[in-house]
């Protein structure tokens, strides 16, 4: 198109356009562009103490756990030491100590 005797291409068309109309675009995407980084942000926030929350209650699953397998192991320990300890009981009283006289005649 020609123009007082000077071609303008279609690129100099959208630029007029541009200038034209970013008066009203540039707010109207400044507030989409507001609400969507909101949106975003409010997402990774919520995703965030989601994490949280479901890493404490593993944590806390697992430290019961933990506890439940430590009781279990010292009553089983406890359960070997009442086992042994009869038997422990008949070995001392084979072996009585000594009385000085029998020490002697050996």
């Amino acid at each position: 198109m020609k123009l007082l005797g000077v071609k303008f291409g279609s690129g100099f068309w959208v630029g007029a356009g541009a200038v034209v109309l970013a008066p009203v675009i540039i707010p109207v995407a400044t507030v989409l562009l507001r609400s969507l980084t909101k949106a975003t942000i409010k997402g990774g926030l919520i995703a965030y103490n989601t994490a949280k929350i479901a890493t404490a209650e593993a944590m806390e699953n697992l430290e019961d756990l933990a506890a439940e397998a430590k009781s279990e192991i010292a009553e089983e320990s406890k359960a070997e030491s009442v086992k042994k300890a009869p038997e422990a009981k008949a070995e001392s009283v084979k072996k009585a100590p000594e009385t000085k006289a029998e020490a002697a005649k050996k």
